[in-house]
């Protein structure tokens, strides 16, 4: 049977770390794969997180199964964190997830199971396993025009033509803040007009945040996507705290359904565990529980969003830190940077630039130019700004 397949493509991202790991180079930089490196270059353990662990390991009295939905304490809390104060925080229903990219799929399924024939916008470009997730689940994928490759920013005006054209079989999926790829997010106003269109034209909006804290805030992140919530009917939210709660490889998310009522949300919510029953069965618990924990309790609360928000000013450190090294080398090329936010920014190399930099300077940067720029060292600015105008010559 096996002798039938054919090899499988090698992941765009995951592999990069590989041949970063495999580089006997001394002086060498992984930008690729998306995870907050400290000054050390450590991925580090938030204290909060820490902390909840310690509790958690002093308190449990068993590792029997939790249920198809998971920890019903971290699904609320997710809910409170994107939802409280609007309408739709009374109509919504959540379901642990591993990941968001699990949330991502288990709402691709529930999509498929209501109306097979939908398409999916997603812009151009996305984050990498969008398009993957959306048609394994059956769905059809199109792209709508988000990122100018010119100025480095959301072509707004190219985005709201296109999504002019999406209608009631359509869902758009947007994401939340700290647009990956390309680090450029869409503006508030934006967010006014795609809700416009969503309620004049019958799409549905799929909202992924994966980021939130890490562009404006931890508020003022999600107040795009909380004014959409607040006056569509119906909606559906990926989320995911690998980022924010630092819990990469605990695998943990939610997949977040908005409907006209409570009702309508928990029928779908009811659909969203039959199909985890079929997948995966049941997410896994500790990451689950270290987020409600922590958020349950006021003192490792205040100590999480402390330590969310010392990253998210060094993000912004490091990417005006980047622009500077890059001016005191003689080139303003790369300004935008600044602008941009969250971990990610697409420098407009190509391909054959992106591979210049892993030749010839051991700087690893997926192909379509995208940087991670929370994977930088201070020490590393000088290094990164020199062979940036090295290529780009």
């Amino acid at each position: 049977m096996f002798k039938q397949l054919t090899e499988a493509p090698q992941d765009p991202i995951l592999s990069l770390s590989i041949a970063y790991r495999d580089d006997p180079r001394t002086e060498k930089m992984d930008l690729g794969i998306g995870v907050y490196k400290n000054s050390d270059g450590v991925t580090p353990i938030m204290k909060a997180v820490h902390l909840a662990e310690q509790q958690i390991l002093d308190s449990s009295t068993t590792k029997s199964y939790v249920g198809l939905a998971g920890n019903e304490a971290f699904n609320q809390s997710m809910m409170d964190l994107l939802l409280i104060g609007t309408s739709a925080h009374s109509r919504a229903a959540a379901v642990q997830t591993p990941g968001a990219s699990g949330a991502l799929r288990m709402l691709a399924d529930l999509i498929y199971l209501a109306q097979p024939e939908t398409t999916v916008w997603i812009s151009d470009p996305s984050y990498v396993n969008h398009k993957p997730v959306m048609e394994a689940a059956g769905l059809k994928v199109k792209y709508y025009p988000y990122f100018d490759r010119v100025t480095k920013q959301v072509n707004s005006e190219a985005m709201l033509h296109a999504l002019e054209e999406a209608g009631p079989k359509d869902v758009v999926l947007l994401h939340g803040c700290c647009h990956n790829p390309t680090g450029a997010d869409i503006s508030f106003s934006d967010w006014q007009a795609i809700t416009e269109l969503a309620n004049k034209n019958g799409f549905m909006p799929f909202v992924d945040i994966a980021y939130q804290g890490f562009g404006d805030g931890l508020e003022q992140d999600a107040a795009g996507l909380q004014h959409m919530a607040d006056n569509v009917e119906e909606m559906v939210i990926a989320t995911s705290c690998s980022k924010n709660f630092g819990l990469y490889r605990e695998r943990t998310g939610a997949a977040i359904v908005v409907g006209d009522s409570l009702r309508q949300a928990q029928k779908a919510r009811g659909r969203i565990l039959t199909l985890a029953r079929s997948t995966y069965t049941m997410p896994p618990d500790h990451g689950a529980a270290l987020v409600a924990t922590i958020l349950a309790d006021d003192a490792l609360t205040q100590s999480w969003k402390k330590e969310l928000n010392e990253m998210n000013q060094r993000l912004l450190t490091l990417r005006s830190g980047l622009v500077k090294a890059v001016r005191a080398q003689g080139s303003d090329g790369f300004d935008f940077i600044e602008h941009h936010k969250g971990m990610f920014s697409v420098t407009g190399l190509s391909p054959k630039q992106v591979a210049r930099l892993r030749d010839e300077c051991g700087i690893y940067a997926v192909g379509d130019g995208r940087i991670n720029i929370a994977a930088l060292q201070e020490q590393q600015m000088d290094y990164l700004a020199k062979a940036l105008i090295a290529v780009s010559n």
